[in-house]
């Protein structure tokens, strides 16, 4: 699936529910499915700065798509992280960097998230993109 595809399949499950303590949860249980990241890889060069809780992140190339990983010590972050992975784990790395992320205020999440969930959001996507950018610039100078 295409990332556009994935986001617009996050905007229709979202839209099922209408009260945002139902999104809480389902972001509660979507982090259940988080692809977890390898303890070995629970390092300070992998911790998202900027977040209130405690975000690893890593990523590597598989092929010519993206493998990212991640784990957080707070629920509702490890959910949040997972709705990222799910949209941009096993993509390519140029279409990470040039993907446009409104789906996030589309479903609501900024605006209900408090300003340290939302630094830290930030903090995980640019992190993501980053990762994307030094893998494109890795592949170009091949």
């Amino acid at each position: 699936m295409t990332i556009q595809e994935i986001e617009q399949e996050i905007i229709e499950e979202f839209s099922v529910f209408e009260d945002w303590m139902d999104k809480y949860n389902y972001l509660i249980e979507l982090g259940r499915e988080c692809p977890i990241i390898e303890e070995k890889d629970k390092n300070d060069n992998n911790l998202i700065k900027g977040c209130q809780s405690k975000v690893w992140v890593s990523a590597k190339m598989d092929g010519d798509v993206m493998d990212i990983k991640a784990d957080s010590d707070a629920v509702i972050t490890k959910g949040i992280i997972t709705l990222l992975l799910r949209v941009f784990n096993r993509q390519k790395p140029k279409d990470v960097e040039n993907a446009d992320i409104s789906f996030i205020d589309t479903i609501g999440l900024t605006s209900h998230l408090s300003p340290t969930r939302s630094n830290g959001l930030n903090a995980m996507l640019k992190q993501i993109k980053l990762y994307a950018m030094a893998f494109s610039i890795q592949e170009n100078s091949k």
